[in-house]
Parts: structure tokens; C-alpha cells; sequence
């Protein structure tokens, strides 16, 4: 495209959009070039660590959590994608599970490194400044799940034991599976993290639950008569690393700074975190119907590398 046509079709998209060319070609002249940093927010995004103490391992702490924060969004982009497209091709759906499912195993192996990234004793110090602050409280995971799945999936066995026939949604979350780590077992109370993220998030996870009901990913793909085997493939390939590994991996890396000396520390949100991380207790699946019983039965126990995929 030469000079005298980018600016005819420059001036051409400004008219059609009922506004004055001449008024944006003046905002180029006068703006100054873009730079890297600020483009990418550099110095605002290194800012962002605030230790609450003087050990350096908290701040290289908080980063592992912001840069899980950033992946989970780099999911969800991929996953919201699809649900948004009323008729989404294999091709579309592959492409982006395939960078949904790469960006969950650098999750895994990122999350790996902080058992050397860490320091043991120095966890054990700064971390009970965090309290009630907690990784369950993550609202992207919720929202990946919610994009991914029916909420019906969401819910485990004791919780399916207390719904109605015609529950709503708003019922349904009061029965959905991440309560249960934060419920008092023994007086039914709800832990202050708990309070804290429903109070914040609550609403949201309901209202995009109303709103993508009908349009998850789930449904997305029942509706496609004859999936072929590599979109299968992908679908569980994403389920077995996003609903198996990365919670098997989270619960590792929690038993090396909680129980590595057989000391069963509580966590900072006060969770019953080794039922609540094992995948074969809550046995969340985003694609129930790609799955078989036996594979469903022995979710999380089987070795999911060589049995599932």
C-alpha cells in the first residue's frame, strides 16, 4: 500500500466512524513515539511486590503468585475466546486449547520451582503475616472453571446431596465444591477467607455463570456432532492437566512447606488443604462425558500420563 493510499483509507475509516480524520492525524504529530517500557508497564509491574516483612524470599514469593495470576489470565483469554464465538470450528477450538493446555504445563513446571525457589525456614516465618489471605481465594480459577463447565460439574457427591431437583443457580453455589474449604466441618461456619472472597466475588461468579449458561466450553463442544480424535485429545488433555496435575503438583509443593517435617501445619486459610488440593476427593472434570467410569473412579490415583491420554 503506497503513501497516498494508507492516507485515503486512514481518512475513509475516521469518516465512517462519523468523526474528523484531520483530528486524529493531529493526535499522531503531536504524540511521542511508543517505548517498550512503557508499552509493557515495566516499571508499574515491578513495583507491584509489597513484602510484609524483611525476608527476601517474600518478595520472589509474592512474584510466583503474580506470575500464576498472569497465566490463568493467558488461560482464560484462550477459553473466552471460544465460549464467545456462536459457532466456534474444531480449528479454532483446537488452536486455542492447544495454547491453553501449553500455558497450563509452564503453570506446573513454574509452580515445581518454588520448592527451590523458596526458602524453607523463611516461608515459615513471613507466612503468618499472609493470614487469612490464601491461594484458594484466586477468582481467575473460578472463572476458568465456570467458562470451561456446567456448574452441575462444580459440585461434588455430598454436595449433590443437597440439591433440589429445580435448584437455581445462585443455589447451586451454595453447594459448590470449593466451599468445602471453607467451612467449619464440625459448626457448618464459614472461615473469615471464605467471608472475605464471596463477599468480593460472589456476585460476579453468579452473574457469569447466568451468563454463560448454555455457552461453556462444555457446551460448545456437545454440540459438535462428530468431535475428531485430536480435538478429544486436546479437551483432555487440558482436564487432566488443569483438574489433576496442576492440583497435584499445588499439593506437593504445600506438603514440602507444611508437612515436610511431619509437622501438618494449617494453611493461612485455615482449609483442610490435603483433601481439599487431591484431585481424587473433589474429582472435578470440565468433560464429564470424555471420560470413562473406570477412568472417573480412579481420577487422580491412576498414573494419568500413561492410563488417560
Amino acid at each position: 500500500m503506497n503513501q497516498d493510499n494508507l492516507l485515503k483509507e486512514i481518512i475513509e475509516k475516521y469518516q465512517q466512524m462519523g468523526e474528523n480524520p484531520l483530528t486524529y492525524l493531529k493526535g499522531l504529530y503531536y504524540s511521542k513515539p511508543i517505548t517498550y517500557w512503557d508499552y509493557i508497564e515495566t516499571d508499574t509491574l515491578l513495583s507491584l511486590q509489597k513484602p510484609r516483612t524483611n525476608y527476601k524470599d517474600e518478595e520472589a514469593f509474592i512474584l510466583y503468585n503474580q506470575i500464576t495470576e498472569l497465566l490463568l489470565k493467558l488461560i482464560l483469554i484462550e477459553i473466552k475466546q471460544i465460549t464467545g464465538d456462536n459457532n466456534p470450528s474444531e480449528e479454532l477450538i483446537i488452536k486455542k486449547l492447544t495454547r491453553a493446555n501449553n500455558y497450563t504445563q509452564l503453570l506446573i513446571a513454574f509452580f515445581k520451582s518454588m520448592k527451590e525457589g523458596i526458602n524453607y525456614e523463611d516461608y515459615n516465618e513471613f507466612r503468618y503475616t499472609l493470614t487469612p489471605a490464601s491461594g484458594f481465594q484466586s477468582a481467575q480459577f473460578r472463572y476458568i472453571e465456570l467458562y470451561c463447565t456446567r456448574i452441575e460439574n462444580l459440585i461434588n457427591e455430598e454436595g449433590k446431596k443437597r440439591l433440589s431437583s429445580k435448584s437455581t443457580i445462585k443455589e447451586c453455589f451454595d453447594v459448590i465444591y470449593w466451599k468445602d474449604a471453607g467451612v467449619n466441618k464440625n459448626t457448618g461456619e464459614k472461615t473469615y477467607t471464605l467471608q472475605q472472597f464471596e463477599e468480593k466475588y460472589l456476585e460476579s461468579f453468579i452473574t457469569l455463570a447466568k451468563k454463560i449458561k448454555g455457552k461453556t466450553l462444555e457446551d460448545k463442544i456437545q454440540r459438535i456432532a462428530n468431535p475428531s480424535h485430536e480435538l478429544c485429545h486436546k479437551l483432555r488433555e487440558f482436564d487432566q492437566l488443569y483438574n489433576i496435575e496442576w492440583p497435584l503438583v499445588h499439593l506437593d509443593i504445600a506438603k514440602h512447606f507444611l508437612d515436610k517435617k511431619g509437622e501438618n501445619k494449617t494453611s493461612t486459610g485455615s482449609s483442610e488443604w490435603k483433601k481439599y488440593l487431591h484431585p481424587k476427593f473433589q474429582r472435578r472434570r470440565f468433560f464429564p462425558a470424555l471420560w470413562s467410569e473406570t477412568e472417573k473412579d480412579n481420577w487422580g490415583i491412576l498414573n494419568h500420563k500413561t492410563t488417560l491420554l
